[in-house]
């Protein structure tokens, strides 16, 4: 087992700049590495964990979904603000809805469906406590509903299909 090297405290700000151009440039492997040596310093250091749980959401399709879906709701449970956790389950969610969308197949659009009405439900969670300068959780509540609005064709089902493909989050 090769020893990982701990990054100064004085290196967090400029590391987390980094990990975040990582997940701009499509590389949330790199961006989850630089988040962990961050937490590794800092266990609490909220950006990371926010940005941690970004790319690792970015990693649904190509990791596996229920991996980094569990990995992401593991981090979730150390954001310390109301907002942020619910701002951020309305991201996972949302980001869960469109994997199973692009993924297809028999079920799926009841399926993304559902994900997306969890995600809109954490938006407005969110809302109850942002400040009003931060519309983010409005943003991203839009970005649902003309989702849903521009696909009429996903609707809910009551049958047990769904429900096995949902967790009880």
């Amino acid at each position: 087992m090769i020893p990982l090297k701990k990054l100064t405290p004085e290196a967090l700000p400029a590391a987390l700049e980094m990990a975040k151009r990582y997940r701009l440039l499509n590389e949330p492997d790199g961006a989850e590495s630089i988040c962990l040596d961050i937490l590794a310093v800092d266990p609490g250091h909220q950006e990371a964990l926010m940005t941690l749980l970004l790319a690792l959401t970015d990693k649904f399709a190509e990791s596996g979904l229920n991996i980094s879906f569990e990995n992401a709701k593991a981090v979730l449970e150390k954001l310390e603000s109301p907002y942020c956790k619910s701002y951020y389950a309305g991201i996972i969610f949302e980001r869960r809805a469109k994997f199973h969308f692009k993924k297809g197949g028999m079920g799926s659009g009841a399926v993304a469906y559902e994900w997306y009405v969890k995600a809109i439900n954490e938006f407005g969670k969110a809302l109850s406590s942002c400040d009003p300068g931060n519309q983010d959780a409005v943003m991203r509540w839009n970005a649902c509903a003309r989702f849903l609005n521009d696909h009429p064709d996903l609707k809910p089902d009551d049958g047990a299909q769904v429900n096995m493909l949902l967790d009880p989050y």
